[in-house]
């Protein structure tokens, strides 16, 4: 009777292990979207050069998941995660790398470093 017993209560807590392992699965598969943000910043970028040393940099920002600049547009799209990072943080570090961003203009220290063909005034190539 004591082993029937004793396995009836192994059977229950087995039971109840799977039980509360299910229930948790939903929440643990919530939804990703609603933990990321997506910005759009205008930027001064203009050749692939441009576009590589952004998308390099930006991309170390901490809660960045994933960026990507049109040199078409200009339009540098960045995906982080809420609370990491915000879009002001991210237009500084546009800034910093020496690229206006939206309405800031890029650190002037910066700006001398960047290559002649990535200045404002140089032709489209």
């Amino acid at each position: 009777m004591k082993k029937r017993i004793h396995s009836s209560k192994k059977s229950i807590l087995l039971l109840t292990g799977l039980l509360m392992l299910l229930v948790s699965f939903p929440v643990m598969a919530k939804d990703k979207s609603k933990k990321t943000e997506t910005v759009s910043i205008k930027t001064s970028a203009i050749c692939s050069q441009c576009k590589d040393r952004l998308e390099k940099n930006i991309a170390f920002e901490k809660g960045v998941k994933a960026v990507n600049l049109d040199l078409e547009t200009k339009v540098l799209t960045v995906t982080y995660k809420k609370g990491k990072k915000s879009k002001e943080n991210l237009k500084k570090a546009v800034s910093k790398i020496g690229y206006d961003a939206d309405e800031l203009e890029a650190d002037p220290k910066a700006y001398e470093r960047l290559p002649a063909c990535c200045k404002k005034d140089a032709a489209p190539h």
